[in-house]
């Protein structure tokens, strides 16, 4: 089969559009023949390459795919060649007690395809059959693809870590990121007044469109001045807080007494500094999130098929020009997905 492949940890230059093995399905397991392979910043650190990770190489990224099954392994029997399929990113173990309790992601063994395995930049990916998702039709592939990782990362975040109320302030930084578009439309769901953050004007316009109350060009404008200024001086309920280093004290400034940030990044780089005065006095909780539950991303879909949410795609590039397209997301000129079709 035709993958893209980097031997070497470096530079969008590493990457190789090479012939790769077929994978063959093992008990328990399914071949998906992948029709699209949405991008995320995940893909740019596995090539750039992580302190104190090794990946196995030569590496396969991509966490997000669609597809029909091709082969079926020993043991399955509700899934079928043929059949169009989502797949969930989320691997764990499924037999801890927190995979029991529905809590995939504090699974000891947890882990994202892709990562420690071969993912989606290719023609074929093996999966396990338990993470193969009913298909959203009428949706597109490329469009199915650009749900999972980011919605029920934002769903998690926001609805089950954050506890999200209705009527709540909340400002979503890097709305043009995949999984911040994704946070607009949940936070505005839950009919909250959203403060919307981007890089550009020509990004702020897309955030109110999906539903952006307030929006702060954060090259140009201070996010904490904005914020006093649009709430009274009283600060947002929830900040939604995924790049990291470059934004962490504007996002820490901009929380109300009470308020609540949920992190899930640190894209711009992990090392930040707080007064912790700051969390006492004011009452302020600092909340980890990391990816999602099947049952969250389950629940996304059902919205989805609703037409309540919908997965928001800057572009499409075929599989080969994967080095081009981890370069946009460095280049940070993308607002939302972008996504590799296979042909």
């Amino acid at each position: 089969m035709k993958a893209v492949r980097f031997h070497a940890h470096g530079g969008p230059e590493v990457l190789r559009y090479e012939e790769a093995p077929d994978p063959l399905p093992r008990a328990g397991e399914i071949v998906v023949r992948v029709r699209a392979c949405a991008l995320n910043y995940l893909d740019v650190w596995e090539r750039r390459g992580l302190p104190g990770i090794r990946l196995p190489l030569p590496h396969i990224s991509g966490a997000d795919i669609s597809g029909t099954i091709e082969t079926v392994g020993p043991g399955t029997e509700h899934l079928k060649p043929g059949e169009k399929v989502l797949v969930n990113p989320g691997l764990s173990c499924m037999h801890c007690p927190a995979c029991f309790r529905g809590d995939d992601s504090l699974c000891r063994h947890y882990s994202v395809l892709g990562y420690f395995n071969d993912g989606g930049f290719a023609e074929y990916v093996r999966v396990p059959a338990v993470n193969a998702l009913p298909y959203p039709d009428p949706l597109g592939f490329a469009e199915a693809a650009a749900i999972p990782l980011v919605f029920m990362t934002a769903w998690q975040m926001l609805v089950t870590r954050g506890r999200s109320r209705p009527g709540e302030e909340v400002l979503v930084i890097g709305a043009g990121s995949g999984v911040g578009s994704a946070a607009v439309q949940i936070a505005r769901l839950f009919q909250a007044r959203v403060f919307a953050t981007a890089g550009s004007d020509e990004k702020l316009e897309k955030a109110k469109a999906l539903g952006a109350n307030h929006l702060i060009n954060h090259s140009t404008q201070r996010i904490r001045d904005e914020i006093r200024r649009l709430t009274d001086k009283r600060g947002v309920d929830i900040v939604f807080e995924h790049p990291g280093a470059a934004t962490w004290d504007e996002s820490i400034a901009s929380l109300a007494p009470g308020g609540r940030l949920v992190t899930c990044g640190a894209t711009t780089g992990f090392e930040a500094k707080i007064d912790l005065r700051l969390v006492f006095a004011r009452q302020i909780s600092i909340l980890g999130s990391y990816m999602g539950s099947k049952a969250e991303l389950l629940e996304v879909l059902n919205l989805v098929r609703a037409g309540t949410l919908r997965p928001v795609i800057d572009r499409t590039l075929p599989l080969a020009e994967a080095a081009e397209a981890e370069s946009i997301l460095e280049r940070r000129e993308n607002f939302g997905k972008v996504v590799l079709t296979v042909s």
